[in-house]
């Protein structure tokens, strides 16, 4: 089961679940497919749609819409007419209704086992305990029991995707040649993606002579340091006046026409890893390219990060509580230099790498838990984290060094794999899904009177 996935079906559970409560709250005014009275008055409920003899109801539909209301107002996202979004609410809840139905059939069935981790994943990633999350459920109306129910339905999806059209997908050798030689053949650099970090030696709107030759004299200086190997983020994070000091000068990888033309025409010419300056009305910009390839092509060059952790396992005698408050202490006396981390690690981590000091090695993004990744990506060689809670206990880390390693040329073929199998695989769920429908029962049903 992809991390993916789960998490994606997992962080949005709990907002279902609240949601479902305002199925007796009129939304306003939708007919579709029989669904949703615009009346201000509680409407008795009535069957919507029919599918393999299982009813769809309209309280049933009108929660779902909800919840998609408020999905996208919480991203800030313009909602449609309800008009319009409660047809296409009721094709995926049937198409739902399909897809459990195949797997009901096909024997796949997901343990209690299953259920209680994903419980406590939803806790987590609402930054709260299992006995809160229920009693905000409970405060809806909305019991343990539904919930699990909800999520056993999600797990299900997940695992008769897998088996029936996931793993179905191939990638051939010839495809991955095919796709390296389009992608390859375009060298424009207005076409490509681009990683760049700068830091910002600002200068005021109109600055006299005296500033910019002192802002032009700091600039030089911090690209000599540079060039002679200082690290680059550590400049940024020390010197930079722009507002990604923090995060190294790092810019992202985007495409192009997403970056300053400024930075842009400076990057045109340079190599990965090349250095220049560049002045803007902000002030002098020292620049590195980190990242410069086509379009749709796989990185290069990935980021290793060398970090070190200390984890406390929750347990009866152990509550989320009292370890974070043990880590809170031990990291006071880390600050204090009252000890080494590795020290601790040894005496205090539960974890199998606690032998090693806590050091987990060199990582590349994706070989970590999000929960854990997500801190550790903030983090600048030597700081420490707050206490952090993940599905194994609660950690406590630190990163030691980074570095940015090149891709061998198998790794960047396994990254083209992975980029033409995801897209496969979203065009053979489509295909499989609307097979699934075509074969299956649906009758439509209009509100009554």
């Amino acid at each position: 089961m992809t991390q993916r996935v789960v998490s994606l079906l997992f962080g949005s559970l709990l907002s279902a679940a609240v949601a479902a409560q305002a199925q007796n709250q009129p939304l306003p005014g939708a007919t579709a497919s029989g669904a949703v009275p615009a009346t201000g008055q509680r409407a008795a409920d009535y069957i919507v749609a029919v599918v393999n003899s299982e009813p769809i109801t309209n309280q049933q539909l009108r929660a779902e819409v909800d919840r998609v209301l408020r999905q996208m107002a919480l991203a800030q996202q313009r909602a449609p007419d309800v008009r319009e979004l409660a047809p296409q609410v009721l094709e995926r809840l049937i198409n739902d209704r399909t897809q459990l139905h195949f797997a009901r059939d096909a024997g796949i069935r997901v343990d209690e086992a299953a259920v209680d981790e994903a419980e406590q994943n939803v806790a987590r990633q609402n930054q709260i305990d299992t006995v809160e999350m229920y009693r905000r459920l409970a405060a809806d109306g909305f019991d343990r029991k539904q919930f699990r129910s909800q999520l056993r339905d999600q797990l299900t999806i997940v695992r008769v995707r897998e088996r029936e059209v996931l793993q179905r997908v191939k990638v051939s050798e010839l495809e991955i040649d095919q796709y390296l030689r389009e992608k390859q053949a375009s060298q424009d650099v207005s076409s490509m993606e681009l990683n760049i970090a700068h830091v910002l030696v600002g200068l005021p709107d109109e600055p006299d002579a005296t500033q910019l030759a002192a802002a032009q004299a700091k600039a030089q200086r911090l690209l000599d340091r540079a060039r002679a190997g200082d690290d680059f983020a550590r400049l940024a994070r020390e010197n930079s006046d722009a507002l990604n000091a923090a995060a190294g000068g790092q810019m992202g990888l985007r495409p192009a026409d997403r970056y300053p033309t400024l930075f842009v025409n400076a990057a045109r010419d340079l190599a990965v890893g090349s250095l220049t300056t560049v002045r803007s009305g902000a002030g002098i910009h020292v620049l590195k390219v980190l990242e410069k390839r086509a379009a749709g092509m796989p990185a290069s060059a990935t980021e290793q990060t060398r970090a070190s952790h200390i984890l406390l396992r929750l347990s009866a005698q152990l509550s989320e509580a009292a370890a974070r408050e043990r880590l809170l202490a031990i990291k006071k006396r880390l600050e204090a230099g009252q000890a080494d981390f590795a020290t601790l690690a040894r005496e205090s981590s539960q974890d199998g790498s606690a032998a090693q000091g806590g050091d987990l090695g060199w990582a590349a993004p994706g070989m970590f838990v999000p929960e854990f990744e997500e801190v550790m990506g903030t983090l600048a060689p030597g700081q420490i984290s707050e206490p952090l809670v993940s599905r194994f206990g609660v950690h406590l880390i630190t990163v030691m060094e980074r570095r940015t390693v090149g891709l061998s040329q198998r790794e960047m073929r396994d990254s083209v794999r992975a980029i033409l199998r995801e897209k496969k695989q979203e065009d053979a769920f489509l295909s499989w899904v609307q097979e699934l429908r075509s074969r299956a029962y649906v009758e439509m049903r209009q509100p009554p009177g």
